[in-house]
């Protein structure tokens, strides 16, 4: 009968034992899987047609936002706060729901200070946003 004190030689382990690193593996690949889409953050933007860009705009129903550098609010030439914007675009919309806007940025302004223009322009429900560009100076 052979007793566990007689073991005399050791065994080295020559292999790598791999089960952990691929449950390990498996386990990261779930949550990446699972926590990507919950980071996606996106903008719809209605881009018309050709036939919807050969219609004109009406121009009493036009209102233009124009955003400087230094993030100073504009509409219609008038010096606003992000607050008044609202509501005005709010009221505006409530009168006539077809009154469309321009979007004037500077181009050094970031884009997240575009971004919260467009939601203050989504939450008072403004369907007709464009963004104006000035061509580069050569």
């Amino acid at each position: 009968m052979r007793r566990f004190s007689d073991r005399h030689t050791l065994q080295t382990l020559t292999e790598i034992n791999v089960t952990p690193l691929l449950d390990l593996a498996f386990v990261l690949l779930i949550i990446f899987i699972i926590t990507t889409p919950l980071m996606e953050n996106a903008v719809n933007l209605v881009v018309p047609t050709s036939k919807e860009a050969n219609q004109s705009v009406d121009p009493s129903k036009l209102q233009v936002i124009s955003i400087d550098k230094d993030e100073m609010l504009k509409l219609n030439g008038e010096i606003i706060d992000a607050a008044t914007l609202e509501t005005r675009l709010t009221t505006l919309h409530t009168e006539n729901p077809d009154s469309a806007v321009l979007l004037r940025p500077d181009r050094e302004l970031s884009v997240q200070k575009l971004i919260n223009i467009m939601d203050i322009l989504q939450r008072a429900q403004i369907a007709k946003v464009g963004v104006l560009t000035r061509p580069e100076k050569q």
